[in-house]
């Protein structure tokens, strides 16, 4: 049906493009303000057409897509890349900063365990706690 129109609920369409795991996080994530339709902030009821584009932030990554099917029926990844184009400048952004975490160090990835009670007396000096 909502092939023949050429319009889709954001939400269902965030849902079968694979950007969500489901409807409601879908809509959670627009009634935050995470989802911008064409440049305007979007509502869950808001419709997509071919063509619109839209700006989806989640956890540390921004994409930037143009509409290119409406089809709202959740299939495997394959299916779901063929809905949307991301923007170059977007797809570079997005993968100098995937870079940038990986080159980043883990943060507490120098210790191992718990610390023995030399390594807390230690902590403590640092501190400032103990004389």
């Amino acid at each position: 049906m909502a092939e023949q129109t050429g319009a889709l609920r954001v939400d269902r369409w965030l849902w079968a493009a694979r950007f969500f795991r489901t409807r409601s996080l879908a809509v959670a994530a627009i009634e935050a303000g995470h989802v911008d339709v064409n440049g305007a902030r979007a509502k869950p009821s808001k419709e997509v057409r071919l063509g619109d584009q839209l700006t989806v932030r989640t956890a540390a990554t921004r994409w930037e897509l143009v509409v290119l099917r409406t089809d709202g029926r959740r299939g495997p990844a394959s299916h779901a890349a063929t809905l949307y184009e991301e923007t170059e400048a977007s797809r570079e952004r997005r993968e100098r900063a995937a870079a940038e975490r990986r080159l980043a160090p883990d943060p507490g990835g120098t210790t191992r365990g718990r610390p023995t009670k030399r390594d807390r007396r230690r902590i403590e000096e640092l501190r400032g706690r103990r004389t």
